[in-house]
């Protein structure tokens, strides 16, 4: 049986990670430069740890519209 295709790249999954624990210490901004306040919500971090790495082009799949 072959192996399964990763969907999300390692350096993706990192940055979801330092995003994640930004979130936990309350230290996560939203927005552009980080002028949006700050984060309320798991996904919100999440969301934002996907875009950073989209941004420096990491292997992550297309937002869903």
């Amino acid at each position: 049986m072959a192996k399964k295709r990763r969907k999300y790249s390692r350096g993706a999954s990192r940055s979801v990670k330092t995003e994640m624990h930004r979130y936990k210490h309350g230290t996560a901004k939203s927005g552009k430069g980080g002028r949006g306040g700050k984060v309320k919500s798991r996904k919100q971090a999440i969301a934002i740890g996907l875009a950073k790495a989209r941004k420096k082009g990491k292997k992550v799949p297309r937002k869903s519209s």
